[in-house]
């Protein structure tokens, strides 16, 4: 259980943080950009909870749990080590990856097929699982970078992958199940 008693504590003052596994690093490592990502990703879920209701609503927030546990992931280096630790680091599994595709999938079922791209908006709560989208896929390309330099969880990549697509597909449900989608018009404005 994670106890907060006191929130700053000046430890990164000098622009440093810790990890996980306390190693201290660079609070511009690309691993910290990673999982500094996905919370950004988790407060764009946040707003877009702010106009959704019934199913889509519990689906967003057992999507914010999972985003906490992508992050606890991201920020625990050294997965070869796991079977040490003193307590087991959170990891992503493929079971939560499977979840998001068999929503997907659900969701996918009702709707017609696209003609045209899409543009962010139609509602608000739309609009805001487009932001959700890009900034999860921001996430998932600096995670895929982290991924070049040191390990990496390949369930956690996966996940983010799965959650822009899952963030689509939720932004045409709420549409009208795609009838209030806003289409990209091609060269409309020249």
């Amino acid at each position: 259980m994670v106890v907060l008693n006191k929130i700053y504590t000046k430890t990164g003052d000098a622009g440093e943080t810790a990890l996980g596994n306390g190693a201290r690093v660079a609070k511009h490592s690309m691993r910290v950009t990673a999982y500094g990502t996905v919370d950004e990703t988790n407060a764009t879920v946040g707003l877009a909870r702010l106009h959704a209701t019934g199913d889509i609503d519990a689906r967003l927030a057992a999507i914010q749990n999972d985003l906490f546990d992508l992050g606890a992931d991201l920020c625990r280096p050294d997965m070869e080590k796991d079977a040490e630790a003193e307590y087991p680091p959170l990891r992503m599994s493929d079971a939560q990856v499977a979840r998001l595709e068999s929503e997907i999938d659900a969701m996918n079922s009702d709707l017609a097929p696209l003609r045209s791209f899409i543009l962010p908006g139609g509602s608000a709560l739309a609009a805001h699982l487009h932001l959700c989208r890009t900034v999860s896929r921001r996430a998932e390309r600096l995670t895929v970078e982290l991924a070049t330099m040191e390990a990496v969880n390949p369930a956690a990549v996966k996940y983010l992958n799965r959650l822009s697509d899952w963030c689509f597909v939720a932004s045409r449900v709420v549409n009208g199940n795609g009838a209030d989608d806003v289409l990209w018009v091609p060269g409309a404005n020249r």
